[in-house]
Formats: structure tokens, sequence, C-alpha cells
């Protein structure tokens, strides 16, 4: 294993946000370069990202499904800066349909991004913090991890999106107590409804994996309740997410997971108190499933 490089003595510190081409992580590019971070965003879409690289953020083309892409970003940040501080882990899809209907394949894929991407980039990243621990006055280093609230609770269709937020959850809670005592606190971000292009992803995935199949008609009552919460009055913007990670970022003491935005709270505290079938119960009159339905010949 290559030892990390010796850390700049540059007083400026240097974030790394992925999936910056749009929504959250671009938002948050912005207000991490706005508290006076050296800011890298990274992306498969480069040319999305000009808005940023026209603000002065540093724009890099990154695919954390690519283990040489994520590879060779990283060092170039440590060979132009010689640290990174601040590691906000904010790439992620949600691909929905039913278990009998998502091919393993797209449920492999979704792991690959929303859960082996986010890990190996922190395996590529932790050396170099740990590194920093040894600065004088060094400040901790953060790894922000953004799940979702759907990594404390549960929707029909949306198996392999949730497994993956669970996995996200567990994964933050045990690197957490790890990385601890090399001065390294990680994060955990559990955004509600957000208005960006996640959810239009998703309810088109929804729709052509269960069309003309025995889920079509929950597919159909999961997209209402989805099309429902991306309202204004329902739902809030990708800012109100950055904000939080900047704050968790900045913080003396930053507290394990933060919810945020519209109803998240809510929705969290909700599953910790309510047993597991009167949650059931609330799950199925959202999506109008509380009826015996019945089989198919």
């Amino acid at each position: 294993m290559t030892e990390s490089p010796a850390p700049s003595s540059s007083s400026r510190r240097v974030a790394l946000v992925t999936g910056a081409s749009s929504g959250i992580g671009e938002r948050t590019a912005l207000r991490l370069q706005e508290a006076g971070f050296t800011v890298y965003a990274v992306a498969r879409r480069v040319e999305r990202m000009k808005g940023l690289a026209d603000a002065g953020i540093h724009v890099v083309a990154m695919d954390v499904t690519d283990d040489e892409s994520m590879t060779s970003g990283v060092a170039r940040i440590i060979e132009e800066q010689g640290r990174i501080d601040v590691l906000v882990n904010n790439a992620g899809y949600g691909s929905y349909g039913a278990v009998e209907d998502v091919p393993i394949d797209e449920a492999r894929r979704q792991f690959e991004v929303n859960v082996f991407g986010l890990a190996r980039l922190t395996q590529l990243v932790t050396p170099h913090m740990r590194a920093l621990a040894d600065e004088p006055l060094a400040r901790r280093c953060r790894i922000v991890n953004i799940s979702s609230i759907g990594g404390k609770f549960y929707e029909p269709l949306g198996a392999w999106y949730h497994a993956t937020k669970f996995a996200v959850e567990g994964f933050s809670d045990s690197l957490r107590i790890e990385l601890a005592p090399f001065g390294i606190d990680v994060v955990i971000i559990e955004p509600g409804p957000i208005r960006t292009e996640w959810s239009a992803i998703s309810r088109e995935s929804l729709t052509e994996t269960s069309r003309g199949g025995a889920y079509e008609g929950q597919a159909e009552k999961v997209r209402k309740v989805m099309e429902r919460a991306d309202r204004p009055g329902m739902s809030s913007r990708p800012d109100a997410v950055a904000k939080k990670i900047v704050s968790a970022v900045l913080a003396n003491t930053p507290r394990a997971r933060y919810p945020v935005g519209r109803g998240a709270g809510t929705v969290v505290r909700a599953r910790k108190v309510l047993p597991d079938a009167a949650f059931d119960y609330v799950v199925k009159g959202t999506f109008g499933m509380r009826g015996r339905s019945r089989r198919r010949r």
C-alpha cells in the first residue's frame, strides 16, 4: 500500500463532493466554497458542471463505479492541494420496481453506485485524512454520507433502493467508531422529499419496470404518491440539504445523523416509536394498499 504524501501546510481546507452535476451535490459545492473551502466537484457529466467551473470550483470527471476514475481523481486532488479535509459522498440514484421484476444486474448497479462507490472513495480518501491528524492545531476531518429517510423506513416497490440506504446507515455507524481515534468524524445526512431530478428518474424506472405485469396497479399508486411528494408544499429545495451539510462540516462536535427537509424528522421519529405492525399500517394507508387484494389466477 502506498503511503499518503505529507499534508500541505496551507490553512485552506479542501472538500470533495460527488454527484455534483445537479441538485444537492451542486448546491453543496457552492455552499462549501462560500464557507471558504477549496472545492472539487465530481460527477460523470462534466458538461453539466460548467456553472460550478465558472464559479471557481474545480470540476473533475469521476464515475463512482469505475475504480480507475476514483483513484486518479483523488490522486489529482492530493497532487494539486496536498490534502482532503472533507468528503461528501452524495452520488446515488433510486431505481424502483418489484423485487420480482427488477433485473438482478440493475439491483447490483444500484448497490455499486449507492454503497460500494461510496465505500471505495472512503477507502481512497481516509489515509490522507489520517495524515492530517498530525498537523499542529489540526481541525477534525469529516466524511459526510448522504443517506435518506429511506434508510429508516420502507415503501412498496422500493426494496432495492431502501436496501442500499439501510446499508449506508450501517456502514456509516461502524465507520464513525473506527475512525474517531484518528480525528475523522463520520456524519449521516437523511434527506426527506427533495425537489431534484431524483424523483422523476425513480418514477420513470418504476413505470417502465412494472408495465404490463402483476405489480402494475401497485406501481401506479406508488407513482402518484411520489408525484405528490415532489410538490413544493410537500418537499424541500436542494439548498436546504446543502445548508445542513455545511453546518455538519463546520460544527465543532457534529451529530451522528441529521434528518433534513419537510417531514423528515417526523418520519424518523415515527419509525422509532411505532412497532412494525403499526408502521406497516401507516405505509399501506399512504399507498392505498390496506384492502385485501385478490390473487391473480
